[in-house]
């Protein structure tokens, strides 16, 4: 594969058991790129090992004054050179190419795993592992895939030069034959302490990134509790633990640097002594003598990649178990059952979407949303209204404990696959995201076509988001449609950015959406006007919003009260409020005392309410 050809139509499926699993898969990915490589990498490290010979040949030829087998090394050396500078260009595209690739298949599987977990991602992996895992991570995976070939040309250049020091000076060449094998195992004892001091180093700088991450998302809390000094401080005593781990690895590869650098030094001064004393003695040509040191100088070129094999692995194994990790994580239990059902005797059931027009169920909490049905769900806990949320989308938070989704028509949702789920069912959390771009480019999202952007954003209220928007992008002109939305929406105010989250949300029109506290941050004559535009928008389609405003739940076809975990039998907003104490103490939030008096109950640690028993 070319770069030009980025990204993968299809990155594939990973071989996530392990870190070396998945690096094996890559490798198994990429075998064109790396046999293109190894084949340059050969002709440079080829053209390297001949100059030796060539040279030895040469003074040969002085030695006999033979002017026309000179010119005819000269002529080697002229092809050797070309070789050596060819080679060498190609060896850097090829192998530059593998570790871009590869990069590049990494990052795109990340990426789908990222959005085919959603947020339930950061809930089971650290914020700063994903962080570490999608830029260092990659780099360094990278780098080992890119430096298989090198390696492997460098080694079969090796034993191409012992081998052909066997022939040409057989004394000196079994000094040789010998010498390389110790000084390419020299490093092995010392590598497992280097690779465990590398991996220490990165796992404080998870943690450290992991903190930073979360310092930064929580910065506005800090400011206003007066915490930063704190986490401030944290984050340098997390700094200097890294520092002292990295300066700990860095001391055990510059050992293995140096070993490397004293047994090529020894063997190069042992060929020397010996091969002088083999000249003494008229049993090596000095032509034979000045080729074979050429040689052991050489070969110190190609050994180093030995050194950096090591290090691109022991760096890269840790990486790719994390990155193995993460893409082993499945949206739910039910997936890996699936998969591992339909991988072993090739017989899994496939689950057929539903019907169109069913109903959805959570069998958790007995919450029923009827199809095509307007249905208001009320929970005084918002931890258990976020669950509810994930689950009715079809992605429950706890599927670990035996959680399972919603029903859609009698059809478990995470029993789907994952396209089909979300085109049944659309879940707009508390805290949805604007990507930068136009608005225009906000709304080009996977829609059925009947609702258009124009009246999804009437619905959404949001005239004078555009007319904001008109005002602060002088490229829009006359059309609101080409203001452009900074990053995550920073320019706009909390209840501009979530109304046209909600626009967007509308304009997909699925078969059921799912709204979680969708009109948390307007006002409450926007908040009624938008209750107004929902209703009418999504006529006979099935919506059901998790909210404990009245002026939402007024506009409601029924409304679910969530009590201690279960639903209470549905009515509408008003008659619930006349008959259902529970309901009307969460949603008219009254006060203990006044809940005392209705009789109802006090606010228990946890936030539930309890019964209270009638005084005697």
């Amino acid at each position: 594969m070319q770069i030009s050809d980025l990204p993968y139509a299809d990155p594939g499926r990973p071989d996530a058991r392990s870190g070396p699993a998945f690096l094996r898969w890559l490798g198994r990915g990429q075998l064109g790129g790396q046999a293109r490589s190894l084949a340059w990498g050969l002709v440079h490290f080829g053209g390297v090992a001949g100059l030796p010979y060539a040279v030895g040949l040469g003074v040969d030829a002085v030695v006999r004054r033979d002017g026309a087998r000179l010119l005819q090394v000269g002529a080697l050396l002229l092809l050797l050179g070309v070789a050596v500078s060819v080679g060498d260009a190609m060896l850097h595209r090829t192998a530059v190419t593998n570790w871009i690739t590869a990069a590049a298949r990494v990052q795109q599987l990340l990426a789908r795993k990222t959005a085919e977990l959603g947020s339930a991602l950061t809930r089971r992996v650290a914020a700063g592992e994903v962080v570490a895992v999608s830029t260092g991570d990659v780099e360094k995976i990278g780098w080992f895939v890119e430096a298989v070939s090198r390696f492997l040309a460098a080694a079969l250049t090796v034993v191409a030069i012992c081998v052909g020091l066997l022939f040409y000076a057989p004394a000196i060449g079994v000094v040789v034959a010998v010498g390389v094998p110790v000084l390419a195992l020299s490093v092995l004892p010392l590598l497992p302490r280097a690779t465990r001091r590398a991996d220490l180093q990165r796992e404080k700088a998870g943690k450290a990134t992991e903190l930073a991450s979360d310092t930064v998302a929580g910065l506005r809390v800090l400011r206003g509790i007066g915490g930063e000094e704190l986490f401030l401080g944290r984050y340098r005593e997390a700094s200097q633990e890294v520092r002292r781990a990295a300066v700990r690895s860095a001391r055990m590869w510059a050992l293995i640097a140096a070993v490397q650098v004293l047994l090529p030094g020894a063997l190069l001064i042992t060929v020397i002594w010996y091969g002088s004393v083999l000249v003494l003695d008229e049993r090596l040509a000095v032509g034979e003598l000045v080729a074979a040191f050429s040689a052991v100088s050489t070969m110190l070129y190609p050994l180093r990649h030995f050194q950096e094999i090591a290090m691109a692995y022991s760096f890269s194994r840790p990486s790719a178990a994390r990155a193995a990790r993460v893409l082993s994580l499945t949206r739910t239990d039910a997936d890996t059952e699936t998969a591992a059902a339909g991988s072993g005797s090739g017989s899994g059931a496939v689950v057929r979407p539903p019907a169109p027009g069913g109903d959805l169920y959570d069998a958790e909490t007995g919450v029923l949303a009827p199809a095509g049905r307007f249905t208001a769900v009320v929970c005084g806990d918002p931890d258990l209204a976020g669950r509810l949320a994930e689950r009715l989308g079809g992605h429950p938070m706890d599927s670990a404990a035996g959680a399972r989704s919603a029903l859609l028509g009698g059809v478990a949702l995470d029993e789907l696959p994952l396209d089909a789920a979300r085109e049944l069912v659309l879940v707009q959390d508390k805290d949805p995201v604007l990507l930068s771009g136009t608005l225009r480019q906000l709304f080009d999202v996977p829609a059925s076509g009947c609702v258009t952007a124009e009246d999804a954003l009437a619905a959404a209220r949001c005239d004078d988001v555009l007319e904001a928007l008109l005002q602060s992008a002088p490229e829009a002109v006359d059309d609101p449609m080409d203001a452009r939305i900074t990053e995550r929406g920073r320019s706009l105010s909390g209840g501009q950015r979530q109304r046209l989250a909600l626009a967007r949300s509308l304009v997909t029109d699925p078969e059921v959406l799912v709204l979680d506290e969708p009109t948390s941050a307007v006002d409450a004559h926007t908040e009624a006007r938008i209750a107004e535009g929902i209703a009418a928008l999504r006529t006979g389609r099935t919506t059901v919003v998790l909210a404990s405003s009245p002026l939402l739940l007024d506009r409601a076809d029924r409304v679910v009260l969530v009590h201690e975990g279960r639903a209470l039998p549905a009515a509408t907003h008003r008659e619930l409020l006349r008959a259902e104490p529970r309901y009307r103490a969460v949603v008219t939030r009254e006060t203990d005392e006044e809940q005392r008096r209705a009789g109802i109950g006090l606010a228990g640690p946890a936030g539930e309410l309890t019964e209270i028993e009638e005084s005697a």
